[in-house]
């Protein structure tokens, strides 16, 4: 069963979170602040965590910065009073997975736990078709036209994050909150996208120079073409 922890520092809150997991099919550990999460952590890394923001030893945003740099890349869902949209900005933006706000339903907080997890871990035999590009999300393989490709893993998230997503238009800040988690330490994250956009052109379009797939959309970011049809 999957790991959750709970950190809060309201046991109250601990008790009636821990047993409504329980009932839903979880194991569950629970820590009172950060120092207590750290040792958990530590010994027994959890498949998620739940984390209060207002903990007595730390600042939640910070402590989650941490984790993320530290490399713990397990989902992690805020729990706050704070529901401005800047505090969830913050708290997202920190490495959080999800942001809920008190007073919540159990039931809701269960439901976002599941979708985290889901998330993390595809189906066993998932695999993602779009025009002439197969992914076998098991396998990590690409093949397209028929041919097997190689890609760098960054490579292959951003071709994920891509037929994933339809034919939305993706900004340049959604592809960087949704796969350079460390972001802010990059010289220029945009030119990074883009050259990373570039070398997966080359690798699936016919011709880079003008893309079937990987559609440019000025000043925006990039959109992806399930069929791989040219636009007018």
């Amino acid at each position: 069963m999957p790991l959750i922890l709970l950190v809060d520092d309201d046991p109250d809150i601990l008790k009636v979170l821990r047993a409504n997991l329980q009932v839903a099919g979880f194991d569950v550990e629970t820590g009172l602040n950060c120092a207590e999460a750290g040792e958990i952590i530590e010994s027994n890394q959890p498949d998620l965590l739940v984390l209060d923001l207002m903990l007595p030893d730390c600042d939640g945003v910070e402590f989650c910065r941490n984790l993320r740099e530290s490399g713990m890349d397990f989902p992690i869902i805020m729990l706050t009073a704070r529901d401005g949209v800047s505090d969830r900005v913050l708290g997202l933006e920190s490495g959080a997975d999800d942001y809920v706000v008190k007073p919540f339903e159990a039931v809701e907080l269960i439901a976002r736990i599941r979708a985290c997890l889901r998330r993390r871990s595809p189906s066993k035999d998932e695999c993602l078709e779009a025009g002439e590009v197969s992914v076998d999300i098991t396998r990590r393989r690409v093949t397209v036209r028929g041919k097997e490709i190689d890609l760098t893993p960054k490579e292959f998230d951003l071709l994920c994050l891509f037929i994933r997503n339809g034919e939305k238009v993706l900004t340049r800040d959604f592809i960087r909150k949704s796969l350079w988690k460390d972001s802010r330490r990059l010289y220029s994250w945009s030119r990074v996208i883009d050259v990373h956009v570039q070398h997966l052109r080359a690798k699936i379009e016919r011709d880079p120079g003008e893309p079937e797939y990987i559609l440019t959309v000025p000043g925006v970011g990039y959109r992806f073409v399930s069929q791989g049809r040219k636009e007018a």
